[in-house]
């Protein structure tokens, strides 16, 4: 179990229904499905750990609660946009920033889905540039699957705050580095082919249209060493209603900055073409 408990509005609802019935154990996660705890329940507060804590007055779904201290608070920020952890029926959660889900849940555990994009840049015995670290999900894969060392950055100090809550998010050391910088601006004093492989899962185009720009594919194409491989997440946003095919602006962008690309698991696959 986490040193600090998160709850849902599921495992709330479990250990307030053996309150109910007055009491006794139940055993349920409380680290958002890493591990089951037993958890004693009694009229006026329920224990776990070793560590005593009161029924929170609400669990709202779509929301985890983490512990404070004094009491069991939403896992949101806001600064300059609502930044929340969001628990999915798979365990690992998403992340929303003003509503918009960051992670696809649909269909298949977010954290697995990193593993599947992870796998198309073949990390072993790598060095990995993560543009938009997040939760920390393609790190944790990178590492899991034997990279050498990751570079990741994530500029926003909310992301990063809730990747501290989240028991799904690596830990910073060894292999792994989380570097707090926007990587649009610090790519610049990136070594040349300095990196094996590249992994790019930007916020969408509208909020974050620089990380789409031919500019900054050059920037990549620049820190990637010859014959590297690149995935950059797209999705297929818009294509539906305005009949925008981003991928394929994505595929032309990236080919103008020296890469040979294929679309691949919901966005573009790409190789540094070799000098």
């Amino acid at each position: 179990m986490t040193a600090r408990p998160l709850l849902t509005a599921a495992t709330h609802a479990a250990i307030a229904a053996v309150r109910r019935r007055g009491g006794g154990t139940i055993e349920c996660s409380l680290d958002l499905g890493r591990s089951v705890a037993e958890v004693r329940v009694e009229a006026d507060g329920w224990t776990a750990g070793g560590e005593r804590y009161p029924f929170p007055e609400r669990c709202k779904e779509r929301t985890v609660y983490y512990w404070n201290g004094r009491s069991f608070e939403a896992a949101a920020v806001y600064s300059t946009a609502l930044t929340k952890l969001v628990p999915t029926e798979w365990g690992a959660p998403t992340f929303e920033i003003d509503g918009i889900k960051m992670l696809p849940t649909a269909r298949i555990s977010p954290y697995e889905d990193a593993r599947r994009k992870v796998e198309l840049v073949s990390p072993q015995g790598k060095r990995v540039l993560d543009t938009c670290g997040g939760l920390g999900y393609f790190g944790a894969w990178c590492v899991a699957l034997g990279a050498r060392q990751v570079e990741s950055y994530e500029k926003s100090a909310d992301v990063r705050w809730l990747r501290g809550l989240n028991p799904w998010s690596p830990a910073d050391g060894g292999p792994l580095t989380l570097v707090a910088g926007d990587i649009t601006v610090q790519i610049g004093s990136l070594p040349d082919a300095s990196f094996d492989a590249v992994l790019h899962d930007p916020p969408r185009f509208g909020i974050a249209g620089e990380l789409y720009s031919r500019h900054f594919y050059g920037e990549l194409a620049r820190v990637l060493r010859p014959g590297g491989l690149l995935y950059h997440y797209t999705g297929v946003p818009n294509r539906l209603t305005s009949g925008r095919d981003v991928p394929r602006e994505v595929a032309e962008r990236l080919r103008q900055a020296g890469f040979r690309t294929r679309e691949a698991v919901d966005g573009v696959a790409a190789q540094r073409a070799a000098r």
